[in-house]
């Protein structure tokens, strides 16, 4: 595929993107979480570090290092928000929720959008079987906050924030290199104890 029509399908798959389901009553992210995703988002450190703790004893030390800073707590770089666009997203699961669960599981790379949704940005993984779609608000100097749900399988349509627990999202979004960010999810609803999603721009 060339490059041009590479950035039309991009554009296409950006311009099909489910909206989000977030009702804006501030951008301050603390008025719009749920009781729930504050704790969550308080607590995000000791669930990643739980999560890689798991991981590594489950025998992934080395794919947990070959990931250099994308899978370090303490990576957050600051600095400007993340930029509109479409990225490449790849996601990384550590740990495990129960007993039997894999406590690594990592990704290929998927597409994601992030654009203008008023005043705050509109964040939605595009393709795959799990699909987080929601807003970035601005967050502190290291990072901004990412509030959603989780559409899956062939859904066209993203529940409201707030409606199902099970389905709700909170996390951190974080520059962590040169046109490099990170998505830390703690403690999802399924699956793991941490998810880190990596955005690196499309084109």
């Amino acid at each position: 595929m060339t490059r041009a029509l590479a950035a039309f399908a991009s554009l296409a798959i950006a311009a099909c993107a489910p909206q989000a389901v977030v009702t804006i009553r501030s951008t301050d992210w603390r008025a719009v979480a749920t009781d729930s995703d504050r704790e969550k988002l308080r607590d995000w450190r000791s669930a990643f570090v739980d999560g890689l703790s798991q991981a590594r004893a489950a025998g992934h030390a080395q794919e947990i290092g070959a990931q250099g800073v994308l899978l370090e707590p303490d990576a957050a770089l600051g600095g400007a928000p993340i930029p509109n666009g479409v990225y490449r997203c790849r996601v990384t699961k550590l740990g495990a929720q129960r007993p039997g669960m894999l406590a690594f599981v990592a990704y290929p790379a998927f597409a994601c959008r992030i654009r203008q949704e008023k005043a705050v940005q509109g964040f939605a993984k595009l393709t795959g079987s799990q699909r987080p779609v929601g807003l970035i608000f601005p967050g502190d100097a290291l990072r901004q906050v990412f509030l959603g749900t989780m559409m899956l399988g062939d859904e066209a349509r993203a529940m409201q924030y707030g409606n199902d627990p099970d389905r709700d999202i909170a996390a951190f979004v974080e520059r962590i290199g040169p046109a490099r960010w990170r998505m830390v999810i703690p403690s999802p609803a399924f699956e793991s104890r941490t998810d880190v999603i990596e955005l690196v721009p499309a084109n």
